[in-house]
C-alpha cells in the first residue's frame, strides 16, 4: 500500500472507530468510581500501521478494556472496510508537505475552515498531531479539527467532534437537549478525573454544539483535554494527541 493510501486509510479508520465506539467509549453519570471502562486511543494519522494505541501519562488507552473483537485487529489485517466514510465535510487531503509548527498548522486549518464558512481560533501542537478550534464568524466555538503533521491532511477530530457535535458532526440532524450547564460540565469532568485517581484537573469550559471540551492540567500546566456530552454527561478523554507542546491563540 502506498504512503498516501495509508494516510487515507488511517483517516477512514478514525471515522469507523468513532462510529463503532460512539455508545461505549465514554462513561456516563452512572459509571461507578474507579470503573474499568477506559476510552481507547484513535489511530494516529501519520503512523505506518492502520491502528496504534495512543500514549498518555494516564492509563486510559487500553484496548483490552473493550473486550473481544475491539482494538488493532477489529478491521482486519489488511486495514480494509466499506467505502463512504470519507465523504462530506469531514476530511481534506494535504499536499504531502510536512507541517512543522503551529503557524503552518493554522494555514492548513484556515483552508479547511473556509469550506465550512468558519474561522480558526486556538491551535495546539501535540507530539502526534495539531489540534485547532474552529469558530463561527461571531467567535462562537463550532467544532474541532486535527492536522496531520506528516502531510497536512486535515479533518474533523476523532471522538466528540465527530459523534456528539450537533451542527458539524456525523449525527448533526439529531439535535439533543442541553441539560448540563458549563459549570456542571466542569464539575462532571473533575469528578470523572477524581474517580480515576488522576492528578489532572479540569480547566475552563468551551461550549461546542452538543458538548463541552476542557483542557486537562497537571500542576497548572496543559496536559491534554477531555469532552463532556451536554445532554448525558458522558465523558470522552482525548487519548490520541500524545504529549502537549505549545498553543497559539488567535
Amino acid at each position: 500500500m502506498s504512503r498516501t493510501s495509508t494516510r487515507t486509510v488511517s483517516a477512514l479508520a478514525a471515522l469507523a472507530l468513532a462510529t463503532v465506539l460512539s455508545a461505549g467509549c465514554a462513561t456516563d453519570s452512572t459509571t461507578p468510581s474507579h470503573a474499568a471502562l477506559r476510552p481507547t486511543a484513535a489511530p494516529t494519522l501519520s503512523g505506518s500501521a492502520c491502528w496504534s494505541a495512543g500514549t498518555s501519562d494516564d492509563d486510559w488507552n487500553d484496548w483490552d478494556s473493550w473486550g473481544p473483537g475491539m482494538g488493532p485487529g477489529m478491521m482486519g489485517d489488511d486495514c480494509s472496510w466499506g467505502v463512504g466514510m470519507r465523504g462530506g465535510h469531514y476530511w481534506q487531503r494535504g499536499d504531502g508537505t510536512p507541517v512543522k509548527d503551529v503557524d503552518q498548522a493554522r494555514q492548513r486549518a484556515d483552508a479547511f475552515a473556509h469550506r465550512l464558512d468558519l474561522r480558526v481560533g486556538e491551535v495546539m501542537e501535540f507530539s502526534k498531531n495539531f489540534y485547532a478550534e474552529l469558530q463561527t464568524p461571531s467567535g462562537k466555538p463550532a467544532t474541532e479539527i486535527l492536522v496531520d503533521p506528516a502531510d497536512g491532511d486535515t479533518g474533523i477530530e476523532y471522538g466528540p467532534a465527530m459523534m456528539w457535535n450537533t451542527d458539524y458532526g456525523m449525527h448533526s440532524r439529531g439535535r439533543t437537549q442541553t441539560r448540563l450547564s458549563p459549570d456542571q460540565a466542569q464539575q462532571r469532568a473533575r469528578q470523572w478525573l477524581r474517580d480515576r485517581d488522576s492528578d489532572l484537573t479540569a480547566d475552563r469550559v468551551e461550549a461546542f454544539p452538543g458538548y463541552y471540551t476542557l483542557h486537562t492540567l497537571r500542576s497548572g500546566k496543559i496536559n491534554g483535554m477531555l469532552s463532556v456530552n451536554a445532554a448525558t454527561g458522558a465523558v470522552w478523554y482525548h487519548t490520541w494527541h500524545g504529549t502537549y507542546v505549545t498553543t497559539s491563540e488567535h
